[in-house]
């Protein structure tokens, strides 16, 4: 285990019940406000940094590295131990550690099934930042999180599932960023994907430009900053001359900071350039693409929209990450070089203040055959629902209305989606956000709202509130993380389900072994065997429809999708996504090359490997091993950039093998392509 295990305490469900009567979460009179504490993002020089998780492995290598960077780490907390670790102190809890040490921020590394329990020690003490790292963070335990943040204004939270935030000027990092690509500079970067964040940064590096500040908010589900939080900052940050965000599929917050970025181009006399990217752009529908958060749910915009929607509101759009550096330096240059530019001096009037912002009205479209977890069977759906006393009918029409219980990115909360139709219309249905909190939906004004939108009579209020009440009982006790049925009226004018859709979190019992009973009922037999291989070696891989032609080897989820994009553009057809992951070994590599060999429609295959926790040399060694080991019979062309680069290009090109070695992304693509092509 890489992180620091804390103890064990009570259910989730158990600390929902209490910790939101805690009264110290209201640290204000007026009414608490989690937009205030968009200012705590901004770290430098001055910010003192505590661990959580501080004697675990990973926290002590992160925490040498980033003093000898500069960081001014102030100590760390071990639960009920008091001493030194790394000539720094351990304390008892952070409490403690907030009273001795003021913090003000926190880096968390623990497990992802304890990372809940450590965001809300973090919450009670009044952290001003709090930053999570942790992959596979159950979507409850975040819900349940967002609904204590939402009462408070001392506390902002990073992530989950993130690289961390990190300031090149200020030399503060709280997170795993790879150091040797950063550098001090001008551009503010915001992303969801680490891989991608890091090309990005290197990219600028490259370029001479450098960063001043760099948010990862993660590819969590319900991350706790998003694309609008990192712009406000960049907007009134001084080190801060352009602007590249990096999104992907998944949630609306790319439409929101195009929404906010048209604004931004109004009021603004001469506004900060922006670029931007969307990963995914040909990731197949309804499949879940190695991040929490990279799938879209019912009725949620596809990569292309985003992408669509930030180049109409006037960000500068590119394919690759490799491409930022020289394309925003050249947008410095023209801005520089027009009269009286080169500084917003003088429009703060027109600014938008922090807590404001218009919504954008999404473009939608339905998802066929959604994965995300655990998708049980319909009668499997029907046993749970007859249970809780729905009545059910399975042999009647289609006619009738559909109801769902699923998670609203926005709102950070579960909410109602009701569409009129049987069958899901995205351009009819309505969201109706509530918080995790509800208990009882008896007279509640959602429920008359929805009722009123599905065109129910008033006396169906009362059957609508049952039918809510007893699907958000399963959503919880659960833990699912998307409840579709489609509704009906008996000829006794009761609410009947005819049809039902049930999710849950992989990331319950993957992490936590919560809810071992609703997945067991997974049956491996009848999925992708390819998919399920990989997924022992802890591969993420998906097998893509069509001809395809070139197998995809990639680590990182956002750099993996993006890479499918980009080749795609370059006239390439792939027959994978690969996600080795973040920690990618040699071996890992090597059964990854096995998984992709499988496939008799690959005639090449395409390693783009950028290296930050992950070391080029080390997947130079499982590409070398695989070749050896596996009698590899198709050509392979190897793109490694980021940690220890040149060492691993040099161990390829010394290997005698029959690889092709690049640096660049463009003329790689074009040689695999062409490899591809026979």
């Amino acid at each position: 285990m890489p992180f620091q295990t804390l103890p064990k305490r009570p259910s989730p469900l158990t600390l929902l019940r209490t910790s939101l009567t805690r009264r110290h979460f209201t640290t204000t009179r007026r009414v608490a406000n989690y937009a205030d504490t968009l200012p705590n993002l901004k770290i430098g020089a001055h910010t003192r940094v505590l661990f959580q998780g501080f004697t675990g492995k990973q926290a002590t290598a992160n925490v040498k590295e980033s003093l000898e960077w500069g960081t001014k780490i102030v100590g760390g907390v071990k639960p009920d131990v008091e001493g030194e670790h790394l000539g720094l102190p351990v304390f008892p809890s952070v409490r403690v550690a907030q009273e001795r040490a003021k913090p003000d921020a926190s880096a968390i590394y623990v497990p992802g099934a304890q990372t809940a329990q450590a965001i809300e020690e973090a919450i009670e003490a009044e952290i001003p930042l709090v930053v999570a790292v942790a992959e596979h963070v159950p979507i409850h335990d975040i819900l349940r999180i967002h609904s204590i943040l939402k009462t408070q204004s001392k506390t902002r939270l990073v992530g989950a599932n993130c690289p961390g935030i990190i300031s090149a000027i200020g030399k503060c990092r709280i997170g795993f960023q790879p150091l040797p690509c950063f550098a001090p500079g001008n551009v503010g970067i915001v992303a969801k994907s680490g891989t991608l964040s890091y090309e990005t940064v290197a990219s600028t590096t490259r370029a001479g430009l450098g960063q001043s500040l760099c948010i990862s908010m993660g590819g969590d589900v319900l991350a706790g900053t998003n694309f609008v939080d990192g712009l406000r900052i960049f907007e009134d940050d001084p080190d801060t001359e352009g602007i590249i965000l990096v999104g992907e599929i998944g949630g609306t917050a790319e439409l929101d900071a195009a929404e906010w970025i048209r604004g931004y181009r109004a009021r603004v006399r001469d506004p900060k350039p922006i670029m931007a990217l969307v990963g995914g752009r040909e990731a197949p529908p309804g499949r879940i693409m190695g991040h929490a958060g990279a799938w879209a749910a019912p009725g949620e915009p596809d990569a292309e929209t985003k992408y669509r929607a930030l180049e109409r509101a006037g960000a500068v759009m590119v394919d690759h990450p490799e491409k930022f550096g020289a394309g925003m330096k050249a947008l410095l240059n023209s801005r520089a070089s027009r009269p009286g530019t080169g500084s917003i001096a003088g429009v703060g009037s027109q600014r938008r203040g922090l807590h404001s912002m218009r919504r954008v009205t999404p473009v939608l479209r339905s998802i066929p055959n959604q994965k995300r977890g655990l998708y049980i069977k319909q009668f499997q759906a029907f046993d749970l629902l007859k249970q809780k006393s729905v009545p059910v009918n399975e042999t009647s029409s289609d006619s009738g209305f559909s109801v769902s219980i699923a998670v609203d990115r926005t709102s950070l909360s579960p909410c109602i989606i009701a569409s009129p139709t049987a069958e899901f219309d995205p351009a009819k249905s309505r969201k109706f956000p509530f918080p995790y909190t509800q208990a009882e939906f008896d007279r509640s004004p959602i429920i008359a709202d929805a009722a009123s939108h599905l065109g129910l009579s008033a006396s169906g209020n009362e059957k609508l509130a049952d039918l809510v009440q007893s699907l958000w009982e399963i959503y919880k006790e659960k833990e699912a993380f998307v409840l579709e049925t489609r509704v009906g009226i008996s000829a006794g004018g009761s609410l009947e389900v005819h049809g039902a859709r049930f999710g849950f979190d992989d990331a319950a019992y993957r992490s936590s072994g919560r809810q071992e009973g609703i997945h067991k009922l997974r049956n491996t037999s009848e999925e992708v065997p390819e998919e399920v291989e990989a997924e022992k070696d802890g591969i993420v891989y998906v097998k893509l429809e069509g001809e395809g032609g070139v197998g995809t080897l990639v680590n990182g989820a956002g750099l993996a999708m993006n890479t499918v994009d980009a080749l795609t553009i370059h006239g390439g057809h792939c027959a994978n996504f690969l996600d080795t992951g973040g920690k990618a070994t040699s071996e890992t590599v090597k059964s990854s090359f096995r998984v992709i060999c499988s496939d008799t429609r690959v005639k090449a295959i395409f390693v783009n490997i950028f290296g930050g926790l992950t070391r080029c040399d080390m997947i130079a060694e499982g590409i070398i091993l695989a070749f050896r080991d596996l009698n590899m019979q198709v050509p392979v062309v190897v793109r490694l950039r980021g940690t220890n680069e040149e060492l691993g290009q040099k161990m390829i090109a010394e290997s005698g093998l029959p690889l092709h070695a690049f640096d660049g992304f463009e003329e790689a693509a074009r040689k695999v392509v062409a490899l591809a092509r026979g």
